[in-house]
């Protein structure tokens, strides 16, 4: 008896994030199996091309759907793949890799695709903001904002992050809204408004410490306007993993929210920004998506270096900021 391969098909976004994809055919095919595993690479041609490639797959019966490329590129082929049983793959090459480091997959493309080799799949959460999926985070005031702006930037990276952090926040105004969960209605002013299904926005950055994808909760975090003295240790809290700890930060669980805002404007999910009016709907949907996991990750955890992290984007953001004003 013949044993059937597993069929996996890599969806490669040429232009998204900010590694080269020259030559990944060439190492798909030296690291992948090829007596366990049928592999196809597939360039995307035009936006949203990832997820039609994606359906294609689940019609087809593939066993996983790899993307190859950033956050965005991510979530196009993630949500084409849930409620399936095709499971997504990552091989993590933007400048935040959020969902690759949740899940403690490597930054290492070899790593990476090791990884793809040994085939352990799980089930996840994901989420829906106003019939959109998002797998990280989603949200509104100034982090979606940012997210605009950086879309309009024309790079990518994490210095051209810091720069419209740096450039927008003297500028931005706080507004107010009217949260509605299973416990009643509450009424915040905040800076921004974040629900996370995953623990961090990217390059370790931890909007939700304690956030778990397969719990059925969002991870709700209220950031209340601060000064830009208190800028420091918000960032600081933000690499250590200690955001909850901050004085200016409100958070608590649910399973969906209504969120009511004074007027339209950006919302992000997984950092792509888009328009949206005043009332918004975030839910979790339990266990819906199917995803290859890394078998070691215990052991390949490592708590991040609370002092290189926070003082490299206070570096970064001091030298931006010298430029700026220059």
């Amino acid at each position: 008896m013949i044993n059937k391969k597993t069929i996996v098909t890599f969806i490669v976004n040429p232009i998204s994030g900010t590694k080269s994809k020259d030559g990944i055919e060439e190492l798909i095919g030296q690291e992948m199996d090829a007596v366990r595993f049928d592999c196809r690479v597939v360039r995307t041609e035009y936006a949203g091309h990832a997820s039609v490639i994606a359906s294609q797959c689940v019609s087809e019966g593939c066993d996983i759907c790899v993307a190859v490329g950033g956050d965005g590129t991510v979530n196009e082929v993630a949500r084409s793949l849930v409620h399936s049983q095709t499971a997504l793959g990552i091989l993590p090459c933007g400048s935040g890799n959020g969902l690759a480091r949740h899940l403690l997959l490597p930054m290492d493309m070899k790593e990476a695709l090791a990884i793809i080799n040994e085939g352990q799949t799980d089930f996840f959460d994901y989420g829906i903001i106003n019939s959109q999926a998002f797998f990280c985070t989603c949200g509104m005031g100034f982090d979606a904002f940012v997210s605009e702006k950086f879309a309009e930037a024309g790079k990518r990276g994490l210095t051209t992050y810091i720069e419209q952090v740096l450039k927008e926040s003297l500028k931005y105004e706080p507004d107010t809204y009217t949260i509605e969960d299973e416990t009643g209605t509450h009424k915040y002013k905040a800076f921004l408004i974040a629900c996370a299904n995953a623990a961090q926005y990217g390059n370790n950055a931890y909007i939700a410490p304690r956030a778990s994808m397969q719990d059925g909760l969002l991870d709700v975090i209220v950031m209340e306007p601060f000064t830009m003295l208190e800028a420091p240790q918000m960032a600081i809290d933000l690499f250590a993993k200690t955001l909850g700890n901050n004085r200016r930060i409100k958070t608590f669980q649910a399973h969906r929210v209504h969120i009511h805002r004074e007027q339209d404007g950006a919302i992000h999910f997984d950092g792509d920004p888009m328009q949206m009016g005043r009332d918004i709907d975030i839910a979790i949907d339990h266990l819906g998506l199917k995803a290859v996991v890394n078998p070691r990750s215990k052991e390949d955890a490592a708590e991040p270096n609370k002092m290189i992290n926070a003082m490299s984007w206070m570096v970064n953001s001091l030298n931006i900021l010298y430029n700026v004003r220059a």
